[in-house]
């Protein structure tokens, strides 16, 4: 007895551990809408749904098997004394006396079918009903009984028979008399109710949320640069939150223009001094030491010039449709006449909605810092699966180690430890790389090159 008892037993585990791994919240939140239209509509409507359902589970439990169960006896008390009576007597005369008083007051057609059996037993799709009658018909007729309810379910008939002494008595009455036929009805209303409020319901619900997705697609556009035009609207949290967007908006382009402004009036005070050195060294006799003054002044336009690059960004300038391949050929010629040895392989036909000159600055650092570090340049320009392009600058160079590819991002970042001055540049091109990539939506990345060196990705949204 021992095994035989173990066998239950480890199912009831094995069942317990499944449910248990079902009700997982990790489980139960991978089936969850992600969106806040969707969570919305599961909270208000699951309640709803559940309410109703127990309504109706309450009213086919406790009403319409009630009522169908009283039916049944009351409509089987009929057909039981009609069928002893005639026990008692059955003559033409007992059977068209029965007939009579059963079509006039209770609602039946009595037939006698003399030399016939009760037919096969038939299935049926509504075996509650015919169980309860069944039930009800047996429990007062001892003679075998034979219940068709769907032989005539489209006039709404039950058909009865029950075997006796030299044939079968037939009863033939409406569906009303057996069960609650209209309990379709009530689960009618309720279905057409909780269609009603479902609508209401997602109705309301979309108005919210549009509210949110048109403050996030707001938000995306000022974070790409793009001249954003927002009004807020919807639930009061809403607004305040498109208000406070908008306040923060204003913020920001105020910094920008202060930051931009500052750099250009630093830049031309600068300008005026450093022109008059570099007439002065153009006049002077030539010397070792008037070449030294020329290089130095040389570098220190071109620290002025990056520090405006990095301080204009992307601002201002208007968002076009351009063909990548043509644009990248472009800043790689302008690299090559500089001396680098560049090589492009993008792909034909690709285009993408970018600022040109903003991203002709980013990729001409990338390349040029490719190419102060590296013999052989490689761009190149692809399509993501998932939507966007990915711009590609690869080179032979020494690369720099994983852990420090974030360092390099940094403003002023030149990573090399004693920060020499006597090479060009100032630490700013990967800066203003990554600055005009973001103000367009996506990012610039580093990686390991398949020649060998650095690899910098410029990833631009769909």
């Amino acid at each position: 007895m021992a095994p035989s008892a173990a066998v239950p037993t480890d199912r009831l585990l094995g069942a317990l551990r499944w449910l248990s791994r079902r009700l997982n919240p990790r489980f139960v939140k991978r089936w969850l809408p992600t969106s806040l239209f969707g969570r919305s509509l599961l909270i208000i409507l699951l309640p709803i749904v559940l309410m109703q359902a127990a309504v109706a589970y309450a009213f086919f439990d406790a009403e319409w098997r009630t009522v169908t169960t009283q039916l049944s006896e009351a409509l089987a008390s009929d057909v039981a004394w009609n069928v002893d009576i005639y026990d008692a007597n059955p003559t033409p005369e007992t059977l068209a006396r029965l007939s009579a008083r059963a079509e006039r007051t209770q609602s039946m057609t009595l037939a006698f079918q003399p030399g016939r059996a009760l037919p096969p037993e038939r299935s049926t799709i509504l075996p509650p009903l015919d169980q309860a009658l069944r039930t009800a018909l047996d429990d007062r007729i001892s003679e075998p009984v034979w219940v068709d309810t769907t032989r005539y379910s489209g006039a709404g008939i039950v058909d009865m028979r029950v075997a006796v002494k030299g044939g079968v008595l037939r009863f033939l009455t409406t569906r009303d008399r057996a069960f609650a036929a209209r309990g379709h009805i009530f689960i009618l209303w309720l279905a057409l109710a909780t269609l009603t409020l479902a609508g209401v319901t997602i109705l309301f619900i979309r108005n919210q949320v549009r509210a949110i997705e048109r403050l996030a697609t707001a938000a995306d556009a000022f974070g790409r640069g793009a001249d954003v035009h927002f009004k807020p609207h919807g639930a009061r949290e809403v607004r305040q939150a498109g208000y406070a967007f908008l306040a923060m908006k204003d913020r920001i382009q105020r910094h920008i223009e202060q930051r931009t402004l500052l750099l250009a009036s630093v830049s031309h005070d600068l300008r005026t001094p450093l022109t008059r050195l570099k007439l002065e060294a153009a006049l002077a006799e030539p010397s070792p030491r008037v070449d030294s003054i020329k290089s130095d002044l040389s570098e220190m336009e071109h620290m002025i010039d990056e520090y405006l690059a990095f301080a204009r960004g992307q601002g201002g300038e208007a968002v076009e449709t351009v063909r990548l391949d043509a644009l990248i050929r472009e800043v790689s010629e302008g690299a090559t006449r500089s001396g680098a040895a560049v090589e492009v392989d993008a792909e034909p036909g690709v285009t993408a909605d970018v600022r040109p000159n903003a991203l002709k600055r980013a990729l001409s650092n990338l390349i040029m810092n490719a190419a102060v570090h590296g013999a052989h340049v490689l761009v190149g320009a692809r399509t993501r699966p998932s939507g966007g392009v990915d711009i590609l600058v690869d080179d032979d160079g020494p690369g720099i180690p994983p852990d420090r590819y974030e360092e390099a991002f940094r403003p002023f970042s030149r990573l090399d430890d004693s920060r020499n001055q006597n090479e060009k540049g100032v630490g700013l091109g990967l800066a203003i790389a990554r600055d005009v990539a973001r103000g367009h939506g996506g990012d610039v990345t580093l990686d390991r090159s398949p020649l060998g060196g650095l690899r910098a990705v410029v990833r631009l949204p769909g």
